[in-house]
């Protein structure tokens, strides 16, 4: 999985000042500045832009939008695919990691298609992953009405992760800021976004582990601002087009390599006739002429790509991280987190501290990955260390397990004898305010990558996030409790009969990851995760 990826990067770059000097050091070509543009206007008579209006009440256009989640993988990838072939005008995207399997490479051959019609096709992908993906990437830019731009590349353009690190070793400071947001955007009326990059394990499509994670499909006031952090990155000094970066060939080369390889992309994706909330899919509602969503005011919380130049006082203001904890710092009854990687630290720890929570009230409430499920085992080693302190602070941890998900239909689609792994990014604050985004609560995300998030004012969508992501969520997870002598962590499973079943050793602990951490944590930083 591609946070066990993250976990090898990261083992390699402490060990790549060792070797740097054998293996020297790549640089990136010259820049050559490249035409800036922005997103279409949003009043633009666009099909889209004509059922986004319809699907929201007259009046106060500028202040309200409508929402709709998307829990179910095959849900949440086919609106992509929907709105892709409903596009007149323009499709913005921006992924972390776009990978060339099944999902991915059926995402790039919509966008294909889409530029063929004359749709305008603007795509920024991370760098980090993309090593090796040249052909694809370069071949989709190759396309008449497509630009592909990367975000902070690096000079190697191989397929091996650890070869490209170590060429960049001198230069780490910069290639370990990454761009962790995920946005899609359709004609400037309609996005989606959320915590799934474009990928097989998180739609579902993995044989070996899928993510549960969540998307919000957005109409209304919050579009043109996700638009705007989009165009911000799109004409930031930190991407470069892909086609001064890949090696040299001509447009008919690229384009007949790419067609060749998106023909591999297999049979659709499929999703079922009603999700777990019961709606139907976005194409069919596209093709109704209207979209069943709630109707609430938002915010957009954005880093700047300016992070990726460093972590400054002035980019901390206005961080992802640091309003999302505002938040969290003025809930008055209830904070409820959904986060795969999470990694407190002494400021989340006096924030959990000063909440004043008990056991008995639950003021905040944590669902994250047990060390079963989890895909990036040094991370949760991190998190493990503050474990017994969160719950002795009265936390209520739930831990999800990596079989306990396959007794649930709850969890957004089929695991099958697929690892169940916990991958959205979410919270709820007194049943009210709900952030979904990119942003996991961890150093790394608080430092280094850039994110994104919504957050919704809604008591209703409020409701059933925590509804989805916590009682739900919960009946596949391992409740935390402190042992009666209160010195260790006790883990309870609810078994299929509905028994119960108290674990007093760590569930999927071996000795190989004690190993790993023995060996490896010393060596990486904390905010690293």
């Amino acid at each position: 999985m591609h946070g066990a990826r993250r976990s090898r990067q990261l083992v390699w770059v402490a060990l790549a000042a060792l070797v740097a000097l054998l293996a020297g050091c790549a640089q990136l070509p010259p820049v050559r500045p490249d035409a800036p543009s922005s997103a279409i206007q949003p009043g633009a008579q666009t099909r889209l832009g004509a059922i986004a209006r319809d699907s929201l009440p007259a009046g106060d256009a500028a202040v309200i939008s409508g929402f709709r989640l998307l829990p179910e993988g095959g849900t949440a990838f086919n609106a992509r695919i929907a709105l892709t072939r409903n596009a007149q005008q323009s499709v913005d995207a921006m992924y972390y990691l776009i990978a060339s399997d099944r999902v991915g490479l059926q995402f790039l051959r919509e966008l294909r298609d889409a530029a063929a019609r004359g749709v305008r096709v603007r795509l920024i992908v991370d760098d980090i992953y993309a090593g090796g993906e040249d052909p694809l990437l370069a071949g989709l830019a190759a396309f008449p009405n497509v630009e592909v731009r990367l975000f902070n590349p690096l000079p190697s353009r191989s397929s091996s992760l650890v070869w490209r690190v170590l060429r960049s070793a001198d230069d780490f400071e910069r290639i370990n800021r990454r761009m962790h947001n995920k946005l899609f955007v359709a004609d400037n009326a309609v996005s989606v976004s959320g915590g799934r990059n474009m990928a097989n394990p998180y739609f579902m499509q993995s044989r070996e582990a899928n993510f549960i994670d969540l998307d919000v499909l957005s109409t209304g006031a919050v579009v043109p601002k996700l638009s705007a952090v989009f165009d911000s990155f799109w004409n930031s000094p930190q991407v470069r087009p892909v086609d001064q970066l890949a090696a040299p060939a001509s447009a008919a080369e690229r384009r007949a390599r790419f067609d060749a390889l998106v023909a591999q992309a297999g049979e659709p994706v499929t999703e079922r006739p009603r999700d777990i909330l019961g709606a139907v899919p976005v194409a069919q509602q596209l093709a109704a002429g209207r979209l069943v969503q709630t109707i609430a005011t938002a915010r957009v919380f954005a880093d700047s790509p300016a992070k990726a130049l460093g972590f400054t006082p002035a980019v901390a203001e206005v961080s992802v991280n640091h309003q999302t904890m505002a938040l969290f710092a003025e809930a008055r009854e209830q904070v409820r987190i959904v986060s795969p990687y999470f990694i407190p630290g002494e400021r989340g720890m006096a924030m959990m501290r000063k909440a004043g929570a008990t056991q008995a009230n639950g003021r905040i409430v944590l669902v994250t990955n047990s060390l079963g499920s989890t895909d990036e085992p040094l991370a949760y080693a991190e998190y493990a260390k503050y474990r017994k302190a969160m719950l002795e602070a009265g936390v209520q941890i739930f831990e999800l397990g990596p079989e306990l998900s396959r007794m649930t239909d709850d969890l957004g689609g089929a695991f099958h004898q697929s690892i169940s792994r916990l991958h959205a990014k979410v919270a709820v604050i007194d049943e009210r305010l709900v952030f979904i985004g990119s942003m996991n609560l961890d150093g790394r995300s608080a430092l280094e990558n850039t994110e994104i998030g919504v957050v919704i004012d809604s008591h209703e969508i409020a409701y059933t996030v925590a509804d989805l992501l916590g009682q739900r969520l919960a009946a596949g997870a391992y409740r935390l409790r402190l042992s009666p002598e209160g010195n260790h962590t006790e883990w309870i499973a609810t078994e299929a009969d509905g028994s119960q079943k108290i674990h007093r050793v760590e569930p999927g602990d071996d000795w190989r990851y004690r190993l790993q951490f023995w060996l490896l944590l010393p060596l990486v930083n904390q905010d690293l995760f």
